[in-house]
């Protein structure tokens, strides 16, 4: 399954955030969407869902404008991860994973088997099997976190949407979530997330997108982007990107003793 955004515009109420924004993403791919904070990531992916109307362009699911999918169809293609979710019901963790079955489950009806099984694969596969039972509002954001994503592998669409997924997972978690994310590519899906960490788009991304001032500065492989030239138009900071001994992913480091004093330009 593609997506793609043809000249996309974004925004929300009467603001305009970003536009002419042309993006695809193949079935089995990782893009990494990096961007400093109001540069119009959560906007873009919320127009990516319909959950924003399109202000420009075009939304291109699978060779057809996303206004032509319906809801249930919509969701049966797309997953979303969203950055924050706040709930005043004392649902169980169980109960916030089985969610991602819905568009399975007929109107009136109850969960089947299946979606229970499925529920519980996907638990197990990001490691909260122990918090099925713990009341959502009680967990940690970490935690929460976590349980958003396996409600978004229970849904088992073939396209990804996620927003900032490691920004409350502790080291550990983050890494781990990166490995997941490869696994799922592996397995044909399509993965689009967000991140302030130009590391975790070394790790897991095969192309990167850096978004600066509601447009796509740069598109490409991340040993090719995430330059620290880029770094400084986008963040404003000086980097050094490098390996570590012994091989592996680039890493990118902050040049600490370049960063201004606070009061200081």
């Amino acid at each position: 399954m593609k997506l793609e955004l043809s000249a996309l515009g974004i925004g929300y109420g009467r603001k305009t955030i970003g536009d002419n924004i042309s993006l695809s993403l193949a079935g089995g791919e990782v893009l990494a969407l990096l961007g400093p904070n109001g540069a119009g990531k959560t906007t873009l992916f919320k127009t990516i869902l319909g959950l924003l109307p399109i202000r420009a362009g075009e939304v291109i699911l699978d060779g057809k404008p996303l206004a032509e999918w319906s809801r249930r169809e919509r969701a049966l293609r797309i997953a979303y991860v969203p950055q924050a979710h706040e709930t005043s019901f004392p649902f169980t963790v169980r109960d916030v994973v089985l969610m991602g079955r819905t568009a399975y489950i007929r109107p009136f009806a109850t969960p089947g088997r299946r979606d229970r099984e499925i529920t519980e694969t996907v638990m197990e596969s990001v490691g909260i099997v122990k918090l099925a039972d713990a009341v959502y509002t009680e967990i940690s954001g970490g935690e929460r976190q976590l349980t958003l994503i396996a409600r978004a592998l229970a849904q088992q669409a073939r396209i990804v949407v996620m927003d900032e997924p490691a920004s409350s997972l502790d080291y550990g978690n983050q890494m781990r979530l990166l490995a997941q994310i490869r696994q799922l590519a592996r397995a044909g899906l399509s993965v689009v997330l967000s991140t302030h960490n130009p590391d975790h788009a070394f790790l897991a991304a095969d192309r990167v997108a850096l978004l600066k001032d509601g447009g796509l500065h740069a598109v490409g492989a991340p040993d090719t982007v995430l330059t620290p030239e880029a770094m400084k138009t986008i963040y404003g900071i000086d980097v050094v990107i490098g390996t570590v001994a012994g091989g592996g992913a680039p890493v990118c480091s902050p040049r600490l003793d370049r960063m201004p004093y606070r009061g200081e330009t």
